[in-house]
């Protein structure tokens, strides 16, 4: 068999492993919602610009404050006669670039260092894994408080502080993966035929670690949107008028009781954002999951 007929049937068989993974997907119905749910939510992202104006989120009409949810607000008004519903779309880019974004970054780094903690092993391993404990002996969000304390408040700061934040324990699982897939024998002929380290880290350890990972990376997305939205709650992410749903909950709590709708639809949106990325995180669980019976 030449190589144009190999690489014929290796395309053959990722198509169909991925035809696979979404039919099992699609079998869990509560991925599913999930799904739609998500897919809904990065619509109204994407074109946000078409579906409403971004100067309604910065328009002030003083005569039009705290107005209830009507045809003309769909989401009423806040205390500066800003339209919520624009607020809220458009808040939607602040929430998810942050959420995915940390979670990528995270990953690459996570990747790099995990994966050579488990291969090398030795010295290597003892070295990352120190670094990583001590990094892991502070909660979450207490590591990104004080990176974003120490570094300012601004978008820039706070992806840097949530990604450091999420870098230990993507470090922690990719290590155990590839602990158990560097032992495979595909990896010793590798080794055999004089591959490079580097080329058997990135062409057969963690292409065949990715299940584990793709899922973990799903479900992160949703803890750094919680911890985005947390951080701007507390006035230490995006400051207004940035319209990022943390920022809007925060600015919102003096009117809790008299104009509850602008604590309700940002935090409507956090959390079917975060219940969307959980639900097609466990979905892929079960999807890339080769034990798993029909």
């Amino acid at each position: 068999m030449n190589r144009k007929d190999r690489r014929s049937d290796c395309a053959q068989k990722r198509t169909s492993q991925l035809s696979e993974v979404w039919r099992r997907f699609r079998k869990n119905r509560a991925a599913m919602v999930g799904l739609i749910i998500l897919l809904i939510i990065l619509f109204f992202t994407i074109f946000a610009d078409l579906i409403v104006p971004y100067s309604k989120c910065i328009d002030q009409v003083g005569a039009e404050r705290l107005q209830w949810p009507s045809i003309r607000h769909l989401f009423g008004t806040d205390e500066y006669g800003r339209d919520l519903f624009a607020r809220v779309i458009h808040g939607s880019r602040y929430s998810l670039f942050i959420g995915v974004a940390t979670s990528l970054i995270a990953l690459v780094i996570g990747a790099v260092l995990g994966a050579s903690a488990g291969y090398f092993g030795g010295m290597v391993d003892m070295v990352i894994c120190r670094i990583i404990d001590v990094f892991m002996c502070v909660p979450p969000i207490l590591l990104s408080l004080a990176v974003v304390a120490a570094l300012g408040t601004s978008l820039q700061n706070l992806v840097i502080a949530i990604t450091i934040s999420c870098i230990p324990g993507n470090v922690r699982l990719i290590r155990s993966v590839v602990l158990t897939v560097a032992e495979q024998d595909y990896v010793e002929a590798a080794r055999s035929y004089g591959s490079s380290h580097a080329r058997i880290i990135f062409r057969y350890v963690l292409p065949n670690a990715m299940g584990p990972i793709i899922v973990n990376t799903t479900m992160a997305i949703s803890d750094m949107i919680l911890s985005a939205a947390g951080l701007s709650f507390i006035g230490m992410g995006i400051q207004p008028p940035s319209p990022e749903w943390g920022a809007l909950l925060s600015s919102a709590q003096k009117y809790m009781f008299t104009s509850p709708y602008l604590l309700l639809f940002p935090g409507a949106f956090i959390m079917l954002s975060s219940l969307s990325f959980n639900l097609v995180g466990d979905g892929l669980t079960d999807a890339l999951d080769p034990k798993l019976k029909d």
